[in-house]
């Protein structure tokens, strides 16, 4: 295993050498190497010719240099792009944390039980030095608001100690430049349902006077920071999942709607293909004997892992759609299957219905949603990746092929249908608004009691389907 630390650093030129030693020297978990990804944020006093000297001498530091001064979200930004170990710990050089405490962080990350792991100041560390009282105050009031609106209890979100999974610390997009930073990763940790812990550590913070540069305008800003994440759901970077899944982990209430028209067809054993991140899973599994959640996507089934940990009727499997083999060594025959969202990525849907069609029981119910009516395809389908949308009449065909017989059918968010011609049709837009899309969901109970009354198509075909037994 491998440990990257992670060092934004700007004007230290009086501490950074004795940082970087401590760090280097620093105890970590046996068998384990480090790196000490350092950035230099276009410091002007000299810094960087240190920094440079220490880079020739020592061969785990990765050095890298703004030529612009960003912030220490920016370097922090930087710096994770670069990270290639395991686990990843973000250190300040002004030596206000010690590094010595890094087995304490990581405990938990080796033990499986956490994600993310903050060291806190404010719980019983081996010491803390005391500081201005009202600069205190402000730390645990910001902490405070950012956990009313996060829905945590943590005793110190602007902790410098944030140790995660590289992996999952990669897949977050990092938007602010300076010390918004903090209040940004604990909102996002937070919406992902990250598991999270906090240990103790000591805390020898320095003055103004000895060189800190965080104020009270950066408070302010936090304040700004906590508002807007909390408003706009911008959880994945863009090279992680599918964009549809992260759209709808930021529409709870239009989730709901959804599961409230496919749970009266759900069965007792029950296999859902393209679970994402458990969204349709956790508001379908309850009562159930078995659920297995199925996800081709390594982020999301690391989700779904985190999420149904100590769930023991819900199992969840990797599987891909494009190669339904993997799935291959299931020794259960289900009730129900839900394909939600999947066959239109796909270039050969029948494929994938003919492998379903063999896990269902006779008689069973394949429950199938899709993007609907054909002549909305535009760029938000290309963008999403899909390959077609289709109307009730061709998915009836394609389910006959593959032996099924449509049961009943239910075309579902007329209310969006409108919004994503436009979208897609007149403007070409490549994405929707993260605040429409919150916006729609706050009204999503006005929406679906009028939507029976609209006399157009709705943007969604739920398609409920019986498998035909051997005879039919």
């Amino acid at each position: 295993m491998k440990l990257s630390i992670l060092m934004p650093v700007y004007n230290e030129r009086t501490m950074v050498e004795r940082c970087v030693s401590q760090v280097l020297a620093a105890p970590i978990p046996e068998n384990m190497e480090r790196e000490l990804v350092i950035v230099d944020d276009c410091s002007t006093d000299g810094t960087y010719a240190i920094l440079e000297r220490l880079a020739g001498e020592f061969p785990q530091i990765q050095l890298y240099r703004h030529e612009r001064n960003g912030g220490k979200g920016a370097a922090v930004r930087t710096a994770i792009g670069k990270a290639s170990g395991d686990f990843a710990i973000i250190q300040d050089a002004d030596l206000e944390y010690d590094p010595s405490e890094y087995p304490r962080l990581l405990r938990p990350l080796l033990d499986g039980r956490a994600d993310a792991v903050f060291g806190s100041r404010y719980m019983a560390g081996e010491q803390s030095r005391v500081l201005p009282f009202w600069h205190s105050m402000i730390n645990q009031g910001l902490t405070l608001i950012s956990n009313m609106f996060c829905n945590l209890n943590l005793t110190d979100m602007e902790t410098c100690y944030k140790v995660f999974r590289t992996d999952l610390l990669k897949s977050i997009p990092i938007r602010s430049d300076r010390f918004g930073f903090e209040p940004e990763i604990v909102m996002k940790c937070a919406k992902r349902k990250l598991r999270i812990y906090e240990v103790p550590i000591s805390y020898h913070g320095r003055t103004y006077e000895e060189g800190k540069k965080i104020g009270w305008k950066d408070g302010l800003k936090a304040l700004g920071v906590i508002l807007r994440f909390w408003l706009i759901d911008d959880l994945y970077a863009a090279p992680y999942g599918r964009g549809v899944l992260n759209n709808l982990t930021g529409t709870p209430q239009y989730l709901a709607w959804l599961a409230r028209k496919l749970r009266p067809h759900v069965g007792d054993t029950v296999l859902e293909i393209g679970a994402g991140i458990g969204n349709i899973t956790g508001r379908l599994m309850g009562r159930r004997t078995l659920y297995v959640a199925a996800e081709k996507d390594a982020l999301h089934l690391h989700a779904l892992n985190n999420r149904f940990l100590r769930t023991p009727h819900v199992m969840v499997r990797r599987f891909d759609p494009e190669q339904p083999d993997s799935l291959a060594n299931l020794d259960t025959s289900f009730d129900t299957v839900l394909c939600l969202n999947v066959l239109e990525y796909l270039e050969h849907p029948g494929v994938l219905l003919d492998f379903l069609r063999g896990l269902l029981k006779d008689g069973g119910t394949l429950l199938v949603l899709v993007p609907n009516v054909s002549s909305l395809f535009g760029s938000l389908d290309v963008r999403l990746g899909h390959r077609r949308r289709y109307n009730k009449a061709e998915l009836a065909r394609l389910l006959e092929a593959h032996g099924f017989s449509l049961d009943r059918a239910y075309q579902l968010n007329k209310a969006g249908t409108l919004p994503w011609w436009i979208y897609s049709r007149i403007l070409g837009a490549q994405r929707i608004s993260k605040l429409v899309l919150k916006v729609f969901d706050k009204t999503v109970w006005v929406w679906s009691r009028l939507d029976a009354f609209m006399p157009w198509p709705g943007l969604s075909l739920i398609a409920v389907a019986r498998k035909r037994d051997s005879a039919g």
